[in-house]
């Protein structure tokens, strides 16, 4: 098990500067904020994109002993829903309290940025780049 995590955070350190501190300071904070939001539509409607992000991508970090371009998938799945509803929210739904719009407009821009890194990592995956920063190449199955 030991082994796995270590795998897991040599992947992440794997990765260019900029993805570590996109991923560590910018995207897991704003999809962590939902949870102090719990009171309003938005906060639980991300709160619950969030949590099948992670119950998603941790089995995937696991089993690919890291930061594999399948862990795009689950935020594809997530956010493509969510930001049209939280857009909606934004221009339907007034008044809405300001640090509600707040948190929509983080989720929106953010995941937004996110989602087109993530499209292409979806792409590069299912075109056959199926490699773990960090880890060796190993063999396909023949």
């Amino acid at each position: 098990m030991n082994s796995r995590l270590s795998d897991c955070h040599r992947s992440f350190l794997a990765l260019p500067r900029w993805v570590q501190v996109w991923v560590g300071v910018v995207l897991v904070p704003v999809n962590a904020s939902p949870f102090f939001f719990l009171d309003t539509p938005t906060g639980r409607a991300a709160a619950l994109a969030s949590i099948f992000v992670v119950l998603t991508n941790l089995p995937i970090m696991w089993i690919k002993r890291g930061m594999s371009r399948l862990m795009a998938v689950p935020h594809l799945i997530a956010w493509v829903p969510l930001l049209p509803y939280l857009a909606a929210r934004l221009m339907f739904k007034q008044p809405l309290a300001l640090p509600e719009i707040l948190l929509a407009l983080a989720l929106i821009v953010i995941n937004g940025i996110s989602l087109v890194f993530d499209t292409f990592d979806t792409w590069r995956w299912i075109c056959g780049k199926r490699d773990t920063p960090g880890q060796p190449p190993r063999e396909a199955c023949v």
